[in-house]
């Protein structure tokens, strides 16, 4: 073999691995290692299926090359039985085992399902602190624009541009709509994503239990802006919060109709904008589309639909 062929081949599978490295070296586990206990579960749940599945999986590949390799055509074996077609314990291994595991994952999956429903308020902090009875969550209404993202703290009366916080180990009650298309509200150190959509209101219940700044994306396509639809998650400790809720506050930009209206128009990579006072019945109008025209809202026109039948 010519040397220096091999050393132009191992040139040449280095640069072609290279490219591949270089994506894989900006990669984070942030959805094996999150830092909100419902993220957390749902890593758990993810790693016990997969472990379930691997009982079979592994044991099912290992099988399969022992057996090519015992009976492959070049080795003799004594105990070659062309006439065999049947073992009733094989065929119990082969079917009770798939069968337990089935049943296994299945009454994982349906008790997570039911635990973990984004909907559910939180009954814990983490896994050794239970929600305590006097505790709220913090409500924080999210608006899906194009492309960024609105928070609006009703109780706090302010609002912000791709940026969100939240106090540590303070449950949290997200309230989700869109302006326009369908968009994905996702921030995987916090918990999994759920939909935002317009005229309508979906909700996530979840906890942050570290603090740190964290990324947050739309994880749906929704056109040209898509790729820069991210935003900043923080979070904070209680005194931090309230020092970071009064610095929105020292804000005099107000958000109202007209400025919502504004600010929907299409734009793409915003920065953070401030807010330090909102219209209470913003989000409402936002939800009912009806900002421009109160008088046109969804929910009013539904009942009066109602009211005449």
């Amino acid at each position: 073999m010519n040397p220096t062929l091999t050393v132009s081949s191992q040139r040449l599978r280095a640069l072609l691995l290279a490219p591949a490295l270089a994506l894989l070296s900006g990669c984070g586990t942030v959805l094996m290692a999150p830092s909100g206990d419902v993220a957390l579960q749902q890593r758990n749940l993810i790693l016990i299926a997969t472990f379930l599945m691997l009982l079979i999986i592994v044991p099912v590949i290992v099988l399969t090359l022992l057996f090519a390799w015992r009976y492959r055509k070049a080795a003799a074996r004594d105990d070659y039985d062309p006439e065999w077609h049947h073992s009733t314990q094989l065929e119990l291994v082969i079917w009770a085992a798939p069968l337990l595991i089935i049943i296994v994952l299945g009454a994982v999956t349906w008790i997570s399902t039911h635990k973990l429903d984004p909907y559910r308020p939180l009954d814990r902090i983490d896994a050794t602190r239970p929600v305590p009875a006097d505790v709220k969550p913090l409500v924080i209404n999210v608006v899906a624009l194009d492309w960024k993202w609105l928070f609006i703290y009703p109780e706090q009366g302010i609002a912000l541009v791709n940026e969100v916080a939240a106090p540590v180990d303070q449950p949290i009650e997200f309230r989700i709509t869109a302006s326009t298309v369908m968009n994905s509200f996702f921030i995987p150190a916090l918990a999994g994503q759920i939909y935002a959509m317009p005229s309508m209101q979906t909700k996530l219940n979840a906890v942050i239990n570290k603090p740190g700044s964290y990324e947050g994306m739309s994880a749906n396509y929704s056109g040209a802006g898509f790729s820069g639809m991210r935003f900043t998650f923080k979070g904070l400790a209680p005194a931090d919060f309230d020092s970071w809720v009064g610095q929105t506050r020292a804000s005099a930009t107000r958000l109202d109709g007209p400025a919502y209206l504004k600010l929907e128009q299409p734009s793409e990579r915003d920065p953070v904008q401030r807010f330090g006072a909102v219209d209470p019945k913003l989000f409402d109008a936002v939800l009912n589309r009806c900002v421009a025209d109160q008088s046109q809202c969804m929910k009013k026109m539904h009942e009066m639909m109602a009211g005449h039948k």
